[in-house]
């Protein structure tokens, strides 16, 4: 009885697995190496002095800064040694390639080769990197880049603690600027209640695959089922749409580039999950198993792949992390539930004496075809 249902399982999780990976493969994601989540908050405090036209904010949990430049003039920042390091204007982004932090910020952590081109001293060599008026970059100066906490931390890890005020220069036509801001410590939340919630969620849904299939309860439990996975698909689309307004998305335009490029194997796998739950609802044919392959992988990638949420105080969302939790925790549930009805249902279908009995033939029109006397 386990093992049929364990290669089922092994079929359904290796189905959805190999779907969304080949959806993956064509997505470059702008954020290639922002967190999942963290427990560092990093803050733009203001623009001095202030600039109309020029904004700049922290992005992507904190893992960059965003310059949005409207002046009608370039605008320059500065590197850590005072080099001249991006410029931003009316002609689009560009990065010096003699500024060691061109190589530096190449990843988060800051550990990438210096070309040997690189010398702060040099005059700059611009190369373009974008044609609109923003650019996004790491900047050490605003990161918390050692492995352990800061040591106020561990003096006391049950309030926040502010790791350092930050400033970043900038230079434009009038003179010199900086931006200014703000990196803290947030004391993580306790994962186990969430945990809690989200195995409470799964065994509820999967009990509706023990109803029998063909009974008016079995038929409203597998519409239940698919219902809440279609709500679980529609969490899944809410919190990718608050990944991609923090990376740095503006505009409906640029929400929707950013979903069908950079998140297009998640967002598939969100309206996937929509569509068998309501393939489910309808009650069509092989509904069982479209439940379990979507249940799948939603808990796999709109679940799995956002655990970080739940141990973490700062999500990469514009809005406070707790509500992505309840997405990431609802994901799981309804996928893993779907995943458990499905493949219990379809484990009864295929049980010896579970066939459908055949329809009563009256005994006189069996005599009849016997003899070739009824149609």
């Amino acid at each position: 009885m386990i093992r049929p249902l364990l290669r089922r399982a092994g079929t359904v999780l290796g189905a959805a697995l190999a779907a969304t990976l080949a959806l993956a493969a064509p997505a470059a994601a702008h954020g290639a190496d922002a967190p999942a989540a963290t427990d560092y908050r990093t803050e733009v405090t203001g623009l001095a002095p202030a600039s109309a036209g020029l904004t700049v904010r922290a992005v992507e949990a904190g893992a960059r800064l965003e310059l949005v430049n409207r002046t009608g003039q370039d605008v320059v920042v500065i590197g850590y040694s005072g080099e001249p390091y991006l410029r931003v204007g009316p002609s689009g982004a560009y990065e010096n390639t003699r500024s060691p932090a061109t190589y530096l910020n190449r990843t988060i952590a800051g550990d990438t080769r210096l070309s040997p081109d690189a010398d702060p001293a040099a005059t700059p060599v611009w190369r373009r990197i974008g044609d609109g008026p923003a650019v996004r970059w790491h900047d050490q100066r605003t990161l918390w880049l050692a492995d352990a906490p800061p040591a106020q931390v561990g003096v006391d890890p049950t309030r926040e603690h502010r790791v350092r005020d930050w400033a970043v220069p900038l230079r434009d036509g009038g003179g010199e600027l900086t931006v200014r801001g703000t990196l803290d410590w947030v004391p993580p939340p306790d994962p186990y209640p969430w945990w809690v919630a989200a195995a409470l969620g799964f065994l509820a849904l999967a009990a509706a695959g023990l109803l029998p299939a063909r009974t008016g309860a079995g038929a409203r439990g597998l519409g239940a089922v698919g219902a809440l996975l279609a709500v679980g698909g529609v969490g899944v689309v809410v919190l990718l749409v608050g990944r991609e307004l923090d990376a740095g998305a503006q505009g409906a335009g640029g929400l929707l580039a950013g979903l069908l490029t950079e998140r297009v194997w998640a967002l598939t796998t969100a309206v996937g999950a929509i569509a068998a739950g309501g393939w489910a609802l309808a009650r069509r044919p092989a509904a069982d198993f479209a439940l379990a392959l979507a249940g799948a992988a939603l808990a796999l990638f709109g679940g799995f792949a956002n655990l970080a949420m739940l141990s973490r105080a700062v999500a990469p969302v514009p809005w406070p992390a707790g509500w992505a939790r309840v997405l990431v925790v609802l994901a799981l549930a309804t996928g893993l539930g779907a995943l458990g009805a499905g493949l219990l249902r379809l484990h009864a279908a295929a049980r010896p004496g579970t066939a459908p009995a055949p329809a009563p033939v009256d005994a006189g029109q069996g005599r009849g075809r016997a003899w070739g006397l009824n149609p």
